[in-house]
């Protein structure tokens, strides 16, 4: 996905920079990798990054998922 499909998906949950400087952190963290799409005929500003999970972003998040569903106490209002 881009950056900006995920601030656009949250519905307003999610902002611009939130997103980038996340995004960023993770990759540091090889949790996600990234790779510059080809440009368009007639864009203009900066290429769009194109962002996928890792192996490790995988595995991660699939031992998260596991750790909320499994482990986690259970919230009560």
């Amino acid at each position: 996905m881009y950056g900006l499909q995920f601030v656009e998906r949250s519905e307003g949950a999610l902002k611009r920079g939130t997103v980038y400087v996340t995004l960023g952190r993770m990759e540091s963290k090889r949790l996600i990798e990234s790779e510059q799409a080809a440009p368009e005929p007639g864009a203009i500003g900066l290429p769009r990054r194109i962002y996928r999970p890792t192996p490790l972003g995988e595995r991660t998040l699939r031992a998260w998922t596991t750790f909320m569903r499994d482990v986690a106490w259970e919230v009560k209002p």
